[in-house]
């Protein structure tokens, strides 16, 4: 299983608009970062977590030639603006895409891409398939994954499991009964989003807090503002076993 770091910024990516801030204004492309998503490659397919407003660009710029299925952690924009643009994959493999997603953000999917669910559909539109998830384990293609469920302030937030692989992001509180399913995790994805507090993220202290808690033997954070600071500079900070993720970074399980 290989996981591909489609995009690793926060709701607004790096740089943001009209900034002028030396994180934007870098010329480490590490520093450039478009809103969050991976891609997770295996004998199964391809699967994406989330279908961001860069979408379109990340399934390109990472070449991706076809797609089995999407996990939607949670309905904000910066996570499904992308869902129309299934519609080349839909078109080139002549089926659905199946999207996994909780009962709340179906129903956001269905408003917000009304015209895919209408009785009369226009040609063209993207072909979903929408497949509910809860609290329990659930299959894509044959591999298993583990629904994790954290809070982003007052929203509910789905992490997935899958293997020794966790991914979580828009997260600033998890039960400890939920820190249960990531123990024994090889590698951990966790948003981190800048060094000053925030309502509904975790800081980069809470991060690497509740890294070392978990005792994951490598830990990768995204979700990242260019309030953090420039790469290189954080990356020397942080403790061994920890680093920032980067758009474009590969990871093999």
């Amino acid at each position: 299983m290989k996981v591909t770091f489609l995009g690793t910024g926060t709701s607004q990516g790096v740089p943001v608009i009209a900034c002028g801030c030396r994180v934007c204004t870098s010329g480490n492309k590490k520093d450039t970062r478009l809103r969050s998503s991976i891609l997770i490659a295996s004998p199964a397919g391809n699967i994406v977590v989330d279908t961001t407003p860069d979408f379109r660009y990340q399934m390109l710029r990472a070449q991706v030639k076809h797609l089995e299925a999407v996990l939607i952690t949670h309905s904000h924009k910066d996570h499904i603006a992308g869902m129309d643009d299934i519609r080349a994959f839909n078109y080139f493999q002549q089926s659905h895409i199946d999207i996994y997603a909780t009962d709340y953000s179906q129903n956001v999917i269905m408003r917000e891409f009304a015209y895919a669910f209408a009785d009369f559909k226009y040609p063209g539109i993207p072909e979903i398939n929408l497949l509910t998830i809860t609290d329990e384990p659930f299959e894509v293609k044959g591999m298993p994954v583990t629904p994790i469920n954290v809070m982003h302030y007052k929203m509910p937030v789905m992490g997935f499991r899958i293997h020794d692989f966790t991914y979580i992001t828009d997260a600033n509180f998890i039960a400890e009964e939920e820190k249960e399913k990531i123990i024994g995790s090889k590698v951990l994805v966790l948003n981190a989003l800048r060094r000053e507090k925030h309502i509904s993220h975790f800081t980069l202290d809470e991060a690497i807090a509740l890294a070392t808690e978990l005792k994951v033997p490598q830990v990768y954070f995204t979700h990242i503002s260019h309030q953090l600071g420039l790469h290189d500079e954080v990356s020397v900070e942080l403790p061994d076993g920890m680093a920032l993720a980067y758009d474009g970074l590969e990871i093999a399980l």
